[in-house]
């Protein structure tokens, strides 16, 4: 899971980047107001990657999802953006752990067979 997450977390970290960029142009915010907004969710973009495995941390991601969504009202195409990336986000996390169970049932079934060719009594 943490792989798939911290992949689309690093995608969202360009998006917010070029979206402050354009928000700089489009709207009538100061720059620091927007470098500042963006800058931190740069931060907590990069900083989440670390934090996935820890409890909380894909609850966070969520909280992101919505922020990069809600963004659209600044940058009206960051609606669309940010829906896609909160999709990205679902399958990362959906998909991720299921990929993670998988593992653990690979890792069980070979210690498993590995048990059974140590002891064949």
């Amino acid at each position: 899971m943490r792989t798939l997450c911290a992949s689309t977390l690093i995608g969202e970290f360009f998006v917010i980047g070029f979206a402050g960029l354009v928000a700089m142009q489009l709207s009538d915010l100061p720059a620091a107001t927007v470098w500042t907004v963006s800058g931190i969710a740069m931060l907590l973009c990069v900083l989440l990657c670390g934090m996935l495995t820890r409890p909380g941390g894909v609850q966070l991601g969520w909280v992101l999802q919505i922020a990069l969504i809600a963004s659209g009202v600044v940058i009206p195409a960051m609606f669309f953006l940010g829906a896609v990336f909160a999709a990205l986000w679902w399958a990362s996390v959906h998909y991720g752990r299921k990929i993670d169970a998988a593992k653990a049932r690979w890792a069980a079934q070979g210690e498993a067979a590995g048990d059974a060719v140590a002891d064949p009594a």
